[in-house]
């Protein structure tokens, strides 16, 4: 009976099973499978009907609510302009490593065929043109569509007005009404994320029933890019901490490790904190208060796991489709992944809100979804291993940079002890 109550109460093992039972349902009924679609449909309905008001809610409340905010200049401002510009840096690396990695193995291709899927090839527009529809001539038209730039561009408008707004006269039940919305639209997709495990078990139905077993090699290519993604991407930061900090980069897999065990184990950046943040001082020698500013600020905006994983799924999607998008919009789906992970849209950490949101911003088929929901918890150990590494050779390098750096401790010549992290 545990075991039964274990698996209806892990949405993990559920999605394990939904994997596994709709790719061997569909492999032996063939076709007729493609019965069960309409349900997987419905299930992408529940999380697109969602992304236009989350997206908005989001990017308004997260800029409205900096204007009641107190500055905090403890740490100055060059240290914080010095941890934003590490983490964006490794971002933009992970995000273009990602992309060179799924061009070259392909993890969509094949996929699909053509009379499985019909999909419009986007018309590919010039710079101008482009930059100019990022401003849309009417904002409810643009939400309507689901154009998801122009609503962006919208809502950072909207946010600083509010910011202005809240600043000058102190009100804010505008803010704490878009606020409202906010949580109110993340608990409809938690709702919507209860049947989860239906809709992924009848799109990977539909998929593998018209496909057949050849379903699984795009999973493996796909798990297998964020593996060697993440690989390379930690010898990257090792170097570059290296060089920077003039340290030995032998020392730093064992240091890694105890955070590590966490972080593939639970697939949570929140949960790994306190290990991070002890090891960080402990192990690596970054001073107490440095490691408490950049440890923090990387947990909400130091995702270069999450980066890369994002720009994969762009490309697994167009792959699969078997169409070439523009170079703009490939581009632009780069752009939208580095903001993702930098928390100006806050989204749940669910991959079908992240996927569809992709998709319906740049125009793909929602079809592949399935699969990318599937496997995201195995996908999920590698973001969050390499998003809890990557905060912390952030630290290390905003603490180098700061002379809050003890080699001592870092060379396991100096013990130090910060004593319990509250969690």
């Amino acid at each position: 009976m545990k075991g039964l109550s274990f698996i209806t109460k892990s949405t993990t093992t559920q999605m394990v099973i939904a994997l596994v039972g709709g790719m061997v349902f569909g492999t032996v009924v063939g076709e007729w499978a493609g019965n069960l679609k309409f349900i997987g449909d419905i299930f992408i309905r529940l999380i697109q009907m969602s992304i236009v008001v989350l997206v908005m809610a989001s990017v308004i409340s997260a800029i409205g609510e900096m204007a009641r905010q107190k500055e905090d200049n403890t740490f100055g401002v060059k240290m914080g302009l010095n941890t934003f510009k590490w983490i964006l840096f490794f971002t933009v690396i992970a995000s273009t490593l990602g992309f060179l990695l799924a061009t070259i193995i392909q993890p969509g291709k094949g996929m699909m065929t053509a009379e499985n899927l019909t999909v419009e090839v986007p018309e590919a527009l010039g710079f101008q043109e482009t930059v100019t529809n990022f401003v849309s001539t009417n904002i409810f038209q643009s939400m309507a569509s689901a154009d998801m730039i122009p609503i962006i561009v919208f809502s950072v408008f909207f946010g600083a007005g509010l910011n202005m707004l809240v600043k000058k006269t102190g009100n804010t039940l505008v803010l704490d009404g878009v606020k409202e919305v906010h949580t109110i639209i993340l608990n409809i997709i938690q709702l919507a994320m209860k049947v989860a495990p239906i809709g992924v078990f009848c799109l990977l139905a539909n998929v593998a029933g018209t496909t057949g077993l050849q379903i699984i090699f795009p999973m493996i290519k796909y798990l297998g890019i964020l593996l060697i993604g993440v690989v390379l991407m930690m010898l990257i930061m090792a170097t570059v901490v290296a060089i920077r900090c003039q340290v030995n980069p032998m020392l730093l897999p064992k240091k890694f490790v105890d955070m590590s065990i966490v972080a593939l184990t639970t697939t949570s950046s929140a949960i790994t904190f306190p290990t991070a943040l002890k090891d960080c001082v402990e192990k690596f020698g970054v001073r107490r208060d440095v490691t408490n500013f950049t440890m923090s600020v990387g947990m909400t905006m130091g995702s270069a796991g999450a980066a890369m994983c994002y720009v994969v799924m762009i490309l697994f999607m167009q792959q699969s489709a078997g169409i070439e998008l523009p170079l703009m919009k490939l581009l632009i789906g780069i752009g939208l992944s580095i903001m993702l992970t930098l928390g100006t849209i806050t989204v749940p950490g669910s991959a079908a809100v992240v996927a569809t949101f992709l998709a319906t911003s740049l125009g793909l088929p929602l079809e592949s979804i399935a699969l990318l929901i599937g496997v995201d918890w195995f996908a999920g150990m590698f973001r969050t291993f390499l998003n809890v590494n990557n905060d912390v050779f952030v630290s290390l390098l905003v603490a180098n940079s700061a002379d809050a750096l003890d080699k001592d401790v870092y060379n396991n010549k100096k013990t130090v002890s910060i004593g319990k992290i509250e969690e």
